[in-house]
C-alpha cells in the first residue's frame, strides 16, 4: 500500500472510531509510527486530506462507468444514470465513513462543505460536459443563460442523492436506486421538453406585466 494511501486508511479508521479529527498531525503521525514531515509531503491539512477521500470517490467512480465498453454508446440520461449507480456502489465500500462525515454536516448553512469542495468542481465539469454532449444530440434544449446554471442543478441534485442514500434503511437501498430513476428523468425530462420553457415564458409575462 502506497504511503498516502496508508495515511488515508488511518485518517478514516480514527475519524470512525473517534467521531472526529485527530488532535494534530504529530500525534496521528506518532501512532502511524512515521515522521510528520511524511505527512505533508502528501497533504497539508487534515481538511484537505479529507476534501482528497472524496475526491477520490469521485474519480473512483468515473473511472469504473468509463471502463465499462457500453458506456460510451450510452444517452446522456443515461450516463448520469450510471453516475449515480457507480457512485452509490463506491460509496457503499465506504458507508460508515461517507454516512457519519455527511451527517456531520451543518444542513442549514449554504456554503458547500470544505471537504466536497474539490469534488464539487470536478462534478460540475463532468455535468458540463454532459449538458454539452445532450445539446449535440438534442437530449438537451439550449436555453440562453439557463442551461449555464445546470451543471449546479445537477450538483444539488448529487446532494440530494447523498442525503436521501445517507437515511436510506431499505433493504439493498432499492429506495435509493428508484429516487435516482425519478430524480434524473425528471430533470432530463424538463431539460429536454417545451414544458420548462412554457413555465419560463409564463413566468416572464406575468412578471412583465405585474
Amino acid at each position: 500500500m502506497e504511503k498516502s494511501e496508508k495515511i488515508k486508511q488511518a485518517f478514516i479508521e480514527y475519524f470512525l472510531e473517534n467521531g472526529t479529527h485527530p488532535p494534530s498531525v504529530y500525534a496521528f503521525t506518532k501512532k502511524l509510527k512515521m515522521k510528520e514531515v511524511e505527512f505533508y509531503e502528501y497533504y497539508n491539512s487534515f481538511e484537505l486530506l479529507e476534501t482528497n477521500i472524496w475526491l477520490d470517490f469521485f474519480k473512483d467512480t468515473v473511472t469504473r462507468i468509463e471502463s465499462d465498453s457500453i458506456y460510451s454508446g450510452y444517452s446522456v440520461r443515461e450516463k448520469l444514470l450510471a453516475f449515480y449507480y457507480t457512485w452509490i456502489e463506491v460509496l457503499k465500500e465506504n458507508r460508515s465513513y461517507a454516512s457519519q462525515t455527511w451527517r456531520l454536516i451543518d444542513k442549514r448553512k449554504l456554503k458547500t462543505p470544505t471537504f466536497l469542495t474539490d469534488l464539487k468542481t470536478s462534478f460540475k465539469n463532468f455535468a458540463r460536459d454532459l449538458i454539452m454532449e445532450g445539446k449535440e444530440s438534442k437530449e438537451v434544449q439550449p436555453r440562453k443563460y439557463l442551461d449555464e446554471r445546470y451543471p449546479d442543478a445537477l450538483w444539488l441534485q448529487l446532494l440530494m442523492v447523498l442525503d436521501f442514500w445517507v437515511k436510506d434503511r431499505s433493504k439493498g437501498f432499492e429506495q435509493t436506486d428508484a429516487m435516482i430513476e425519478k430524480a434524473v428523468n425528471t430533470s432530463f425530462d424538463l431539460m429536454a421538453s417545451s414544458a420548462l420553457d412554457s413555465v419560463l415564458d409564463f413566468a416572464k409575462f406575468l412578471y412583465q406585466n405585474r
